[in-house]
Parts: structure tokens; sequence; C-alpha cells
């Protein structure tokens, strides 16, 4: 019993020592997010600033409406990209099964006969199949069914050649799709369609524009920050100060950075341009066309955050304890195979980190777009739009509230499902040494 006094006793006062820190949190952080959900599902604007009217899922219908239709339906561009994506899937099968052939261990029969000829069929017909497929688009069910049929063969020995070699495997898979695009070419597929619709309305550019910069920054951002902190690893002088000076334009303002990179970025009298010119190289328009735009940015972006990161790699390689090291070089490891096999796999944890910081961050890119392009989303055509951006237009310019809340929704909703994705991933990936 007085036990149990006690544990009431020490989780009441727990309790009071953080309700000032709720109290606090709940009215400037969870009644805020709570209310502007609930109005998302409202018109609220200026017109109906004190009674927004109730209109549903309208505003997140709205946020995905086009300003004129597409000159063909999702359904046959999703038609087209069955066709290529599931016989690149089969030619990279055939490509591994292809390699296994010169070593010892012989294929089973009948995945030999099944990958191959599918493939050889794949390829005989591939033509008349693409320049048929826009009468008849069920063929394209028939492509799919023969990719899906491979996992028959999960447990054979080329496939798990594949999934111990995730980027070569990776590699196989986009060169062969680029093959079979570029063989039996067609203007139909997902990516053109899509790359269609982006310019009918603004949010989904605005999607377009956010995920180009996450797959532009997020990659080069985790492999330059790993390879900062290996050569700052490996230094024995001035291991400080370059630290230091790394590490010093993620604590600086993002506008004075902005502000710095116009003057890199100009066209006239840009360092950048400069450079292009003693190497013989033509000046560039960076700030003036859209090209340009995302990788501007994503560029200045990486240039901020890499001190960070490489701090949190360091730290990582740090920790690794010297006998793992010690241990390969007995065994007469290279560099490489410790790199692949020992830094890699150990550094994990930070790697998990680091993608999960990065990808949250550039979802929520603005401030770089609005101070870079000063005030404007990008040169013209919205080339620099984004999703937070999108959502400040909508507050604050055009005073749709409701419209901006749903949009903030969207936003999370993205964010929540790759996080979701990662942590699923970690529980394999992650390891503790």
């Amino acid at each position: 019993m007085k036990h149990s006094k006690r544990e009431l006793r020490e989780a009441v006062s727990g309790y009071l020592f953080v309700l000032p820190a709720l109290a606090v949190m709940s009215v400037f952080v969870f009644w805020p997010v709570g209310y502007s959900f609930y109005l998302s599902f409202f018109n609220w604007n200026y017109a109906h600033l004190k009674s927004p009217q109730f209109i549903g899922f309208g505003n997140y219908i709205q946020l995905f409406q086009l300003d004129s239709p597409p000159p063909y339906s999702f359904v046959k561009a999703l038609a087209y990209s069955t066709v290529y994506v599931s016989t690149a899937i089969v030619l990279m099968y055939a490509f591994f099964l292809f390699l296994q052939l010169f070593k010892t261990e012989k294929p089973r029969l009948f995945e030999t006969i099944y990958v191959f000829g599918v493939t050889a069929l794949s390829l005989v017909f591939m033509n008349i199949v693409i320049q048929n497929l826009d009468k008849a688009m069920y063929i394209s069910i028939f492509f799919l069914v023969a990719a899906l049929l491979l996992i028959l063969f999960r447990k054979s020995s080329f496939v798990s050649t594949m999934k111990q070699h995730h980027f070569w495997t990776f590699v196989v898979l986009v060169t062969t799709y680029l093959f079979m695009r570029y063989t039996f070419a067609s203007p139909y597929g997902v990516y053109q369609w899509l790359n269609i619709v982006k310019d009918n309305g603004d949010f989904i550019k605005a999607l377009w524009n956010t995920a180009y910069y996450v797959i532009l920054y997020v990659p080069a951002n985790i492999f330059f920050a790993l390879l900062v902190a290996l050569l700052l690893n490996r230094l024995k002088w001035f291991k400080a100060i370059l630290r230091t000076s790394y590490f010093m334009p993620f604590v600086t303002s993002i506008v004075a950075i902005s502000l710095v990179w116009q003057w890199i970025y100009n066209d006239q009298f840009g360092l950048l341009n400069y450079a292009l010119s003693l190497m013989g190289l033509p000046p560039q328009a960076w700030l003036k066309n859209e090209v340009w735009t995302i990788p501007t940015i994503a560029v200045m972006s990486i240039w901020k955050t890499i001190g960070y990161n490489a701090i949190i790699f360091l730290a990582g390689l740090q920790s690794i304890d010297k006998f793992y090291y010690e241990a390969a070089d007995i065994d007469g490891a290279t560099n490489t195979q410790k790199f692949f096999y020992i830094t890699w796999p150990l550094l994990s944890p930070m790697t998990f980190f680091v993608l999960i910081v990065s990808v949250i961050g550039a979802f929520k890119v603005f401030t770089e777009v609005y101070v870079l392009y000063q005030g404007v989303p990008g040169p013209y055509n919205n080339s620099g739009l984004t999703i937070v951006y999108y959502i400040f237009n909508e507050f604050y310019g055009d005073q749709q509230m409701g419209l901006a809340s749903a949009a903030a929704y969207v936003l999370f909703g993205i964010i929540l499902i790759f996080t979701l994705i990662q942590f699923r991933a970690s529980r394999k990936k992650v390891e503790y040494a």
C-alpha cells in the first residue's frame, strides 16, 4: 500500500512539473494545429472571416484541380509505363541470371526458361505492343503479370545476389529502363503525363518542385557530408579550425546566406560565372532561367547544412572502435572493403538521423526561395514554387486561409508517410554497435 502511494505521489509530481510546459504547448501548438485542421474543411477567407462556410473536402479537391485537361488520360500513361517498367524488371532478372551462368552453381531449368523466354518475347513484340497499346491498353496487364510472377524465384541464388548488391541492382534497373525508353520510344508515360500536368495547377507545380528539390538535395547532402567527415577524421592538424569553418554556415542566418549567394549567382558580376570564364565556358543566367531555379536553391542549401551533418558523421566515426579495423587489417581487407563492411554499417544510426532530418527540412524549404528570388517563386512560370511557398501565398497573399490549411495538412501527410517508411526500413538496415 505504501509502495503504491509513493508511486502515485511520484507520478503526480512528474505531471505537475511538466504541466506548465504542456499548458504553453497546448495554447501555442496543439490548439492552433487542431483548429487549422478543423478550418481546412471550411471556406475561410477574407470574405468569410467571421463566418467560415463548411465545404467538407472542397479545399483538398481544389488543390488538385487542373486549369485545363491533359491531352491524354492517366490510365493511358500508366499503361505505357507499366509495359516499360515491367520489361525493365524482366531484363534486370535476365541480366543477373546471365551472370550466374558463369558461376559454378547452375540455375534451375524452369527459372531459366521463364526469365529468358519472357525477355525474348518482350523484346521481339515490344515495338508492335507500343504501336498498338493506345487501342488495346489491356495488353499492359500481361506485362505486369509476367513481372509479378518473378516473385516465384525469390529464393533463387541469383536473386540473393541482387538483394546483396542493392546499388548495382538499382543501376541495372535504371539502365534497362532507359534502354527500353530509348529503343522503343514513345511520348506517353506517367513521368511525361506529370510533366504536362504540373503546369496546369499551382499546387501540383509546388509538389513537383518540392519533390525535385528533395531528390537533388537529400542524396547530395548526405554524400558530401560523409565525404567531409571522412576527410576531417583523417586529419591530424587544424581539425578544430576546419570543423568550425564547415559548421559556421549552419549557424549563420539563412537570409544572410541567401543574399551572399545572390551575388555568387549574379549573371554579370557573380563569382560562379567568373570561374566558368576562367575555364573557357559561357556564363549562365543562374537566377533568370527556370531550368536552374531548383538546382541553385539545392546547391545553396547543401552548402549551408553540410557542416552540421558532417559533424554528426564525424561523431559517429570517432565512436567506432579501432579493433574492427585492426581485425580487418589482419584479414587483409582493403580500405574500400573496410568502408563498406565496417564504417558504413556502423554509421547507419547517424545516416538514419541525418536522412530523417534532411527529408523533413527539404520538404519545408521556403526562406531560400523567398530571399534568393526577392519575394517571388522563381524567375517566371512558378519555377521555384514549393509547398510551403504555396501555403504562404494562399494565406498571406490571397488570404485563402482554409485552402492554405488544407495544403499544410497535405504536406504533413507527405512528411508523415516518408518518416514512417524510413522508420520501417531502419528496423532492418540500422545497426548499433
